[in-house]
């Protein structure tokens, strides 16, 4: 891909429509759902010592829910998505911080209690 190719790519791809869908309407109520949008790119050009000249760039994308404003009677309000993975690796931390401070607990006790 040229890099002229990459800039064009990149602007077609970042558009406030890859962070905000389409909103829909129902009995008053409307929402508007929003994401998470990263993105990164790179490219480069050189020579070898043929002279023989190359281009080329790449980019990439990742995107994740984030909620959604709700819109009703005038007022908006905004509700966060909830992210299941992230949810269950911070249960899993606490689970495993617990079991490994479990022993210091116990021996902290009988310390206290006979003393």
């Amino acid at each position: 891909m040229k890099l002229d190719e990459l800039v064009n790519s990149t602007r077609d791809t970042l558009t406030v429509k890859r962070v905000f869908g389409e909103p829909f309407e129902r009995d008053g109520l409307a929402v508007i759902p929003a994401a998470s949008v990263r993105g990164g790119a790179g490219g480069g050009s050189g020579h070898d010592e043929k002279g023989q000249e190359g281009e080329g760039g790449g980019f990439g994308m990742t995107g994740a829910p984030a909620g959604a404003y709700v819109v009703q009677g005038g007022k908006v309000k905004w509700l966060p998505a909830v992210d299941p993975n992230r949810l269950f690796v911070m249960i899993g931390m606490a689970v495993i911080a617990y079991l490994l401070m479990r022993p210091r607990m116990a021996r902290a006790r009988t310390a206290a209690a006979g003393s």
